[in-house]
């Protein structure tokens, strides 16, 4: 017999591509990931991971194992839905994969009260970049999704994947204290031609955003410093680095030397809860996309 947490462990590596990327969405260590799956390698007398430099890749072998691992754990997972939708309360363990500033400004807030609410229920929290949390949950390596899209980007939600809107969060442009339009009411797009910008780096969808509007208003964005992190794009405008387009929500106060000046049309970005839709039953999702929704109210998206 095969152990179904076994197969679960290959599947997130297949997934992931890497022994580490299935630990952090798994809630494990990567050792007792690589536990599991040497255990795996015995029951099935097969080599299932090959050592590729610093990394590894699955062979031959174990992705055939990892496709029949998928569709063993959406039976599985059909089966627990039925089960905790008869009983009627949210239990077992529910894994939320959130974008960074989604995880600082809604997410534990919506953690605490489910786990007051649902002592029964087991939350996981995983930071993930919304590009990637989408594929996630059409996958079944987590539960739910927080992602977001923005007016000029919408996000595509594959067949067998449900959504519901969380609310929009607006963003400002964020200047020195001492910049021209520091002092004015509002910036059109036009007007950004000649600035020096913080963003996220490539590939994220901060990133892609500012070069598709501004391209889209005539400007080609001169990119001078990219950091992941809000608190750190912060820092370097305070230090006169440049300027940064930056959403409110998880932003939290402004530090000193830091001005925020309404953009016009103001950008918006839509934030979503996703789960697969042969679990929209289960309690546990309902709960939780209904502590989204009222946290999104309660920090003032629209």
């Amino acid at each position: 017999m095969l152990d179904l947490s076994r197969l679960r462990a290959l599947h997130a590596v297949s997934v992931h591509g890497s022994v580490a990327g299935a630990a952090s969405a798994l809630g494990y260590t990567a050792s007792a990931v690589s536990q599991q799956i040497t255990k795996l390698e015995r029951e099935t007398r097969t080599t299932l991971l090959e050592r590729r430099g610093r990394g590894v890749a699955l062979t031959e072998e174990a992705l055939h194992l990892a496709s029949t691992a998928q569709r063993l754990l959406a039976i599985v997972e059909q089966a627990e839905t039925t089960l905790e939708e008869r009983r009627g309360l949210p239990t077992g363990r529910l894994s939320i994969g959130a974008f960074a500033s989604a995880a600082r400004g809604l997410l534990p807030g919506v953690l605490a009260g489910l786990e007051r609410a649902h002592p029964a229920l087991d939350v996981r929290l995983t930071e993930v970049d919304p590009h990637l949390s989408v594929d996630l949950v059409a996958k079944g390596v987590i539960d739910l999704a927080v992602a977001h899209d923005w007016d000029i980007a919408p996000l595509p939600a594959p067949q067998g994947v449900a959504q519901a809107v969380i609310g929009d969060d607006r963003c400002d442009l964020l200047v020195p204290a001492g910049h021209p339009f520091a002092g004015r009411r509002a910036v059109r797009r036009e007007d950004l031609a000649q600035e020096r910008w913080v963003c996220q780096p490539p590939g994220t969808v901060c990133h892609d955003w500012l070069v598709r509007t501004l391209r889209a208003a005539g400007c080609e964005p001169d990119i001078r410093h990219q950091a992941e992190e809000n608190h750190t794009q912060l820092a370097l405008v305070a230090a006169g680095l440049g300027v940064a387009m930056v959403p409110r929500l998880g932003r939290g106060p402004l530090p000193p030397g830091v001005v925020a000046v309404r953009l016009d049309p103001v950008p918006v970005r839509r934030l979503y809860a996703l789960w697969r839709a042969r679990a929209a039953r289960r309690p546990a999702i309902t709960a939780a996309v209904e502590a989204l929704r009222e946290r999104g109210a309660e920090a003032g998206l629209s």
